[in-house]
């Protein structure tokens, strides 16, 4: 068990504004452009949170990746990238008709409890989230109307949208405060 006194100090990389993550000119969720429409603004947070994600975890080993800051909860930085992973296949299920998918890692929770720190699962971890976003995106690509309703329980695909960005959002809120009981390193 930690003790107060083992806590890491806190930092950021930004020397520009120091309550970012990094400088505006090395964030590659910095877009000069605002997107045109409804579905590009979508996209475009989806694509920002996925971002915000991949930058929480950067720089950290297997063992800092897989760290659980706050017993006895199961979440890690490495568990969030599993199970991000799991609900992008889900989240497929919710547009077809046919059987779901099986589960990428198991019973429930299987995403967290098996995110353990050895370099293997690291690699195959991000590997299934960006194998399981690509095909969500794909399938959805198929439903450029939002008001579509789809799937055995006809979900519109801007409530999947959404649904998908609020995921990623609470999920970058997770990784923020377990990135700083790791080492420290705060930002937005």
């Amino acid at each position: 068990m930690r003790r107060m006194s083992d806590q890491p100090a806190r930092w950021t990389q930004a020397t520009v504004y120091p309550d970012m993550w990094a400088d505006p000119a090395d964030d590659l969720r910095n877009n000069e452009d605002s997107p045109d429409g409804e579905l590009a603004t979508l996209l475009d947070f989806l694509k920002n949170y996925r971002i915000t994600l991949r930058m929480k975890c950067e720089g950290l080993d297997p063992e800092q990746l897989a760290r659980r800051s706050v017993p006895p909860s199961t979440m890690s930085l490495l568990g969030l990238v599993r199970h991000l992973a799991e609900v992008e296949r889900d989240w497929r299920n919710w547009i077809t008709e046919g059987d779901p998918l099986p589960k990428l890692y198991g019973v429930k929770d299987a995403d967290f409890h098996g995110a353990v720190a050895e370099q293997a699962v690291v690699d195959a971890a991000y590997a299934d989230l960006e194998r399981e976003q690509a095909a969500t995106d794909a399938a959805l690509a198929g439903h450029p109307n939002l008001g579509a309703r789809v799937g055995k329980d006809k979900v519109a695909i801007r409530e999947l949208m959404v649904h998908r960005i609020d995921e990623y959002a609470r999920h970058c809120g997770h990784a923020d405060l377990l990135r700083e009981c790791v080492d420290g390193r705060v930002g937005q």
